[in-house]
């Protein structure tokens, strides 16, 4: 080893805190009743362990051990036996569990998560600006939300934290965090597998095992799962089954515990994707202002095509551009925790990348309009955090860090436009028309960070937390356009399907920010918080393309996007009744957000992706409950919910929705026509202040029961158990601003589990999602070009399939 790589392993040792050294740990750690054993021996959870009554469920949201009832956070958490039965080995499947939470995804580069329906703007993703929901991984942030569409494996926990996190995390969160804990290795020798299998070929295989390399002083864990189902849409034109999975993972983890009081873990992972995904096809048709003529449905006609089916949930396609959604994605770490007495400090360094390697079909009709869409894109990570939390409770507790984050982006876009690219776009010279993009991205974020608890009494708490943050962006974009002659000199209309651009963004700031929290406990087992938090998402800059003005020239002034600035409100109250038997908790939350960052189109024919704007005002404000009850040692039930209004308080010139979209653009004093008149007058921008936000459902609800009953098998006692779970959300918005066409109606879903287990040993059962066969959209989109053409992405149909583990 080199003298700097010494020396900087021994600082990473020097500066590490940990909790006591880890061991082969439950699902979700919980401790015996009584408030004040919370060193009491942990003992394993069930179904929605986080939310069943019996103990008390020990977390590390706030950097250090504790109860979940006693932190004074809005934050839910999910075991991994509950991830494991319920079927939510990813971020997405984790929304029908957690109806805060919103996923969305058109294919894995295009993913954002959303809590309280802040987090990311609506839309196709912009590598330009950051994510308000922070993804961690063992400690480790992961800086896309694309980086994180891995499937769980070997998942001891996850916590999902709402509100802003940034006086407690490394990266500024303005939103939440999801919190992902994998099992620790063991000295003591394990092994756990887990089989799937079901319809659509659905093939599931996780695997771990853990055990000592040197009696006491060195234990490794390795992990690994295999995801395979053919898909379900039928491409009729490339007799293939498309969005179908294809996800293979591994995981290592090595121990050292040097001293008695210190720790050293290396993990190192890598995921796979390589899915026939993903394809959004013929949802419906809306009238926009464009002439009649240039219209879908006319313009479908005059090239003799019809889409195969107009119902989407006969769920079949006949795109023509070959689909691939490849990606893989890893890293190293190397976390350090050293128990120094009163505080445990801790050091983290990790490296990671993700390469992406795609192909999409951007026109979703089997015309050849847009041949190929596609950016692979290739991005690197390194951060560093350096923390001190003290240990026990004090009069003064306390955790300070500081956090260093640095990533670069090469994207190589291509897009060549097709022989129907004249007719379709009404742009003459048009086929073979194709643009060449270089993207360069280059971001830097360093920022130190603290809370103090101080302890005014045994049950009043008052805890300020500050954060200084450093934030520097710089992007290179270079679109070359050439005709299919090979020529750059292009005609205004050309230029108006894909422009030649080529600008250099760049952004820095500093910004302080804070919170304060008072808690008070009323009892052992009711406890109540008040928040206020000033936070800032970081600006950023676009890197999809600018907009173009009347002369079809980049509009350089857009190149950057301001800083969100955040104010949070929050009132919650836990509560723990009936000899802990019924959990409680309770969360009213009030946001505005000031240069909200959202996600926008302009009006040019052939833009495939939007760039982002800054809408003045916005505000998400609403009431959660989190609740849980075991009223016999047989039978758990729990019911979540969330009310949220979500809107744009003050947005005047937002993009227009595609009714009033395409047609002649209003004149001084002029008044546009009404919605969707063919060859109207379209309005330069629309007025969408008071509108609900993209994404948000007004009411969103998670429920379910798990009852069991006693058996013996082959003489090792057991339980048979039924489980149910559940969710509804009601309607939300598609389109930035919202649109008749684009609304999604409300959808409930519901999954069944039959089965049989032993305790710590094998789980066998038959599991039935979506039982009803409910057809819902999980996302909707528009055509280019305001052709009115709605095309849609459809949840999963009805699947069933079992599933065997067993622990040994």
């Amino acid at each position: 080893m080199t003298a700097p790589a010494t020396l900087l392993l021994a600082l990473q040792i020097a500066a590490s805190p940990a909790p006591a050294p880890p061991t082969a740990g439950p699902d979700v750690q919980t401790t015996t009743p009584p408030a004040a054993q919370e060193d009491a021996e942990p003992v394993p959870g069930r179904l929605g362990a986080a939310q069943q009554g019996g103990g008390d469920i020990v977390v590390t949201a706030r950097r250090r051990s504790e109860s979940v009832q006693r932190v004074p956070i809005a934050i839910s958490v999910i075991g991994g036996t509950a991830l494991a039965e319920t079927g939510a080995y990813n971020v997405n499947r984790l929304t029908q569990l957690q109806p805060s939470l919103q996923f969305y995804s058109t294919n894995p580069r295009n993913s954002a998560a959303n809590i309280r329906g802040l987090g990311a703007p609506f839309g196709l993703t912009n590598d330009g600006i950051e994510q308000g929901v922070g993804i961690y991984v063992d400690g480790v942030y992961y800086s896309r939300i694309a980086s994180a569409t891995f499937d769980f494996t070997d998942t001891q926990r996850i916590e999902v934290l709402r509100g802003p996190q940034g006086t407690l995390y490394g990266k500024n969160t303005t939103a939440g965090a999801i919190n992902i804990i994998s099992r620790a290795p063991s000295f003591e020798p394990e092994a756990r597998v887990e089989l799937s299998g079901g319809n659509y070929d659905f093939f599931q295989a996780k695997g771990s095992v853990s055990g000592p390399l040197v009696a006491d002083q060195i234990a490794i864990r390795l992990s690994g799962s295999l995801t395979t189902r053919r898909g379900t849409i039928y491409n009729l034109r490339a007799d293939e089954w498309q969005n179908s999975q294809d996800n293979l993972g591994l995981k290592t983890q090595i121990l050292w515990r040097a001293a008695p009081n210190l720790d050293v873990t290396f993990a190192g992972d890598y995921n796979r994707q390589n899915p026939r995904c993903c394809v959004q096809y013929y949802a419906r048709v809306g009238a926009t202002q464009r002439p009649l003529a240039r219209q879908y449905a006319a313009l479908a006609a005059a090239q003799g095509y019809a889409v195969p089916s107009t119902d989407p949930f006969d769920r079949i396609t006949d795109v023509d551009t070959p689909l691939q959604a490849r990606q893989s994605l890893g890293g190293l770490s190397l976390t350090a925790n050293w128990d120094v007495g009163a505080a445990t400090l801790t050091s983290i360094t990790a490296w990671r990348f993700w390469n992406w390697n795609p192909s999409n079909d951007r026109d979703f009709i089997g015309l050849p309009v847009t041949t190929v869409s596609a950016n692979p894109s290739q991005q690197r990570q390194l951060t560093q955090e350096l923390r001190a939390a003290s240990n026990g409770r004090r009069a003064l507790d306390y955790v300070v860090g500081a956090f260093f984050f640095h990533q670069t982006i090469d994207t190589q876009g291509l897009q060549v436009q097709g022989a129907a690219a004249p007719a379709f776009l009404s742009a003459a010279g048009t086929a073979g028309l194709t643009a060449r993009n270089t993207i360069g991205f280059t971001n830097i974020s360093a920022a130190v960070f603290g809370k103090v608890t101080w302890h005014v009494t045994d049950r009043l708490s008052v805890a300020p937390g500050l954060r200084v943050n450093y934030d520097e962006k710089e992007g290179d974009y270079l679109s070359l356009v050439t005709t299919g002659a090979g020529s750059t000199t292009l005609t205004s209309a050309q230029r108006g399907v894909l422009a030649p651009q080529s600008y250099q963004p760049k952004f820095d700031n500093w910004n302080v920010t804070g919170d304060i929290n008072l808690a008070y406990d009323f009892s052992d087992d009711v406890h109540g918080y008040l928040t206020y938090a000033r936070s800032n998402k970081s600006g950023g800059i676009n890197l999809s393309g600018l907009p173009l003005d009347a002369g079809n020239n980049p509009i350089l002034s857009s190149a950057t996007v301001k800083p969100e600035k955040v104010n949070h409100y929050e009132l919650g109250l836990k509560t723990q009744l009936l000899d802990r038997r019924a959990t409680v908790n309770l969360a009213a939350f009030w946001t505005d957000i000031f240069d909200y960052q959202a996600t926008v189109t302009n009006g040019q024919l052939g833009v495939l992706r939007g760039y982002l704007a800054n809408a003045p005002h916005v505000r998400t404000r609403g009431v959660e409950i989190d609740s849980a009850f075991r009223p016999s040692e047989r039978l758990n039930v729990y019911a979540n919910g969330t009310f949220t209004d979500a809107r744009y308080v003050r947005f005047t010139d937002a993009p227009c929705p595609p009714e009033l979209s395409g047609g002649t653009n209003a004149a001084a004093g002029q008044a546009a026509s009404a919605p969707g008149t063919p060859g109207g007058i379209s309005p330069a921008n629309c007025n969408v202040s008071g509108q609900i936000l993209p994404g948000v459902s007004k009411w969103a609800f998670s429920y379910g029961a798990e009852y069991d009953h006693p058996a013996a098998f082959a003489g090792l006692p057991g339980n048979f158990y039924l489980g149910y779970e559940g969710s509804y959300r009601s309607k939300f918005s598609a389109n930035p601003s919202r649109s008749i066409y684009t609304d999604i109606g409300g959808y409930s879903l519901s999954n069944f589990r039959l089965g049989y287990k032993e305790e710590g040993g094998i789980n066998v059962f038959a599991w039935l999602r979506n039982a009803f066969n409910q057809d819902y959209f999980e996302l909707l989109a528009t055509q280019s070009g305001s052709t009115g053409l709605i095309v849609g992405q459809p949840g999963d149909p009805r699947t069933y399939g079992a599933t065997v583990s067993f622990a040994f």
